[in-house]
């Protein structure tokens, strides 16, 4: 049977302590050590099982900042290792100066949106005083987590193995799209078709959600919600349709999944006895591994916006947008009646990535991500950690403007 494997790679300059690392890992002299430069002179691999996180191949490469012809062969074929990477370690002298060799591999990780851990190796016991430079000469480390030993000690071994475990997540933490299905019982999926909605086919969500109730043996019913008639002086019409469509099923639909900007009629008109969440929150649930509870989180630093704060509102993809977007429009729109002097900026795409100023917003509200890799959506989860920028999600936000109990409601079958 084919192993998935975890890889790890781990970079930096010549003699900064890769293979010795290496060996720490392996527990055994896996790669040769020496102060000579450019010991290592082509990718040692080794496989290896590491409790907590199963089956991982390892990767010790050469320096990168060998000045020769040889010197730039190796270069090259170390950064192809680095893109075949799920996890980068790249090991720092902080006695040494800050090279082009730190900058590019950080550069590239992030480029390549890969997950990254700095290991600073002491080699002398006042060497702890001097990463704060390393810091200095490249800002961008402040985005990732760094631990600070000395890779020859064998007993930092658990340290070393606690760090990555705690802060790498491995492609082997499968996700449920639906934790909650049950077999042989009705799921509803509210799609209040819009003038973005495609011809011809479902978006990615709802597509993904009608696959995996049927794949799990239970049954997805669609239903098409008139939002213009329900959000009208005379809803009755469209609410007498809803209940007469609730009522027609032989027992009562287990939940009801519907698209996020219908959640102000929802949160109204779904009966007690059945569960709601929404598309978005199902998506960035799935995008994030689980990490749902960090957006729940989030949504608390509305409750603290004042005057001359700024929100920024981030889309994963660049899709086509008219009329009544919900993230170029009806998000902003609400911000701006609701918190009046509260500025709203809007990243699509990569310009999340490439956004050097992502401290100075108060909240991020994020899409449902469902256009993007888990890779990239971990990556930008890790950024606003490292800065302390909370980050919530469309479908609760929009939850969350129809009050505590919605929110409340919308995050249960996730618990």
């Amino acid at each position: 049977m084919l192993v998935d494997r975890d890889h790890i790679g781990l970079f930096g300059k010549m003699n900064s302590g890769k293979s010795s690392l290496m060996n720490l890992l392996t527990q055994q002299e896996t790669s040769i050590t020496d102060s000579t430069p450019g010991t290592t002179s082509d990718t040692k691999i080794a496989m290896q099982e590491i409790h907590g996180m199963g089956p991982v191949k390892l990767y010790d490469t050469a320096g990168m900042d060998e000045e020769s012809n040889l010197g730039e062969k190796k270069k090259s074929k170390v950064l192809n290792v680095l893109k075949e990477c799920d996890l980068v370690l790249l090991v720092i002298d902080p006695s040494s100066i800050v090279s082009k060799t730190e900058v590019l591999v950080v550069e590239l990780a992030r480029e390549l949106d890969k997950q990254l851990l700095v290991i600073f190796n002491l080699f002398q016991v006042n060497d702890q005083e001097k990463i704060k430079t390393v810091y200095s000469s490249l800002p961008l480390l402040k985005f990732y987590p760094s631990l600070a030993i000395n890779v020859i000690d064998a007993e930092k071994r658990q340290e070393l193995l606690h760090f990555i475990l705690e802060n790498f997540d491995s492609r082997n933490h499968k996700m449920e799209l639906f934790p909650f299905v049950e077999k042989d019982e009705f799921y509803v999926l509210n799609i209040p078709m819009d003038e973005e909605t495609p011809q011809g086919r479902f978006l990615r969500p709802q597509a993904m959600a009608e696959e995996y109730i049927t794949r799990s043996w239970a049954y997805p019913v669609s239903y098409r919600m008139n939002l213009g008639v329900a959000r009208s002086e005379n809803p009755k019409p469209e609410k007498d349709r809803f209940d007469a469509f609730l009522n027609s099923f032989s027992r009562r639909p287990k939940a009801i999944i519907t698209d996020s900007q219908a959640m102000d009629i929802m949160a109204k008109w779904t009966p007690d006895d059945i569960m709601l969440t929404t598309f978005s929150i199902m998506m960035i649930n799935y995008v994030s591994k689980g990490r749902i509870i960090e957006f729940y989180e989030g949504i608390k630093a509305m409750d603290t916006l004042k005057k001359g704060d700024k929100v920024l509102i981030a889309e994963a993809c660049n899709h086509s947008r008219i009329k009544e977007d919900i993230g170029t429009v009806q998000i902003p729109n609400k911000i701006k009646e609701s918190y009046p002097g509260v500025g709203v900026e809007l990243n699509f795409g990569r310009e999340f990535q490439e956004n050097k100023e992502l401290s100075k917003y108060k909240l991020i509200i994020h899409c449902g991500g469902c256009m993007i890799s888990n890779q990239k959506m971990q990556s930008r989860l890790r950024d606003l950690r490292s800065v302390d920028v909370p980050i919530t999600n469309y479908g609760i936000f929009l939850s969350w403007m129809q009050g505590g109990k919605a929110l409340e409601r919308v995050m249960e079958p996730w618990r």
